[in-house]
């Protein structure tokens, strides 16, 4: 569907403003599908990401700033993230014995295991998402994605 037909735009937009609502209410749409998967794991897509950052670290620990420059969204509040992990007894934090100002944050067996419960479900949602776009339209589309974030 074209984005004049879902604003219902009567008039054309211009091509910058129809580029942005076009990248805009496409990732509006993948995030509707991806917090769809995660839901049936009560998981935030924020939560998922942190809990992939912590596999990603292969049993060692994260300390918080580490996590947050490398959480997808940016804006995410990591503490309240790490809490909510807590409470669902995915992850552990503690407190670095050489730098007590430090919080070290690890991944539980119990997170592990929620992972590889939900990755296939994520992996197969990615692929359908992408399915209609060929291999090199999709390198096109992430070459063009990057360039645009280059500000």
């Amino acid at each position: 569907m074209k984005i004049e037909e879902v604003i219902k735009s009567k008039s054309p937009l211009p091509l910058a403003k129809k580029t942005l609502l076009n990248i805009m209410y496409t990732q509006n749409c993948t995030a509707e599908g991806f917090n769809e998967v995660l839901k049936n794991y009560d998981l935030s897509a924020e939560q998922f990401n942190v809990l992939r950052i912590l596999k990603g670290q292969k049993g060692n620990p994260a300390n918080m700033s580490v996590i947050q420059e490398r959480m997808v969204a940016k804006t995410s509040n990591t503490t309240r993230l790490v809490d909510k992990l807590l409470l669902k007894e995915l992850c552990t934090r503690e407190v670095c014995p050489n730098n007590r100002r430090k919080i070290e944050v690890s991944l539980t067996e119990k997170g592990a295991q929620l992972l590889e419960k939900v990755n296939p479900e994520v992996e197969e949602f990615e692929t359908k998402w992408v399915g209609q776009l060929s291999t090199e339209e999709l390198e096109t589309l992430n070459d063009l994605l990057e360039k645009l974030r280059i500000h």
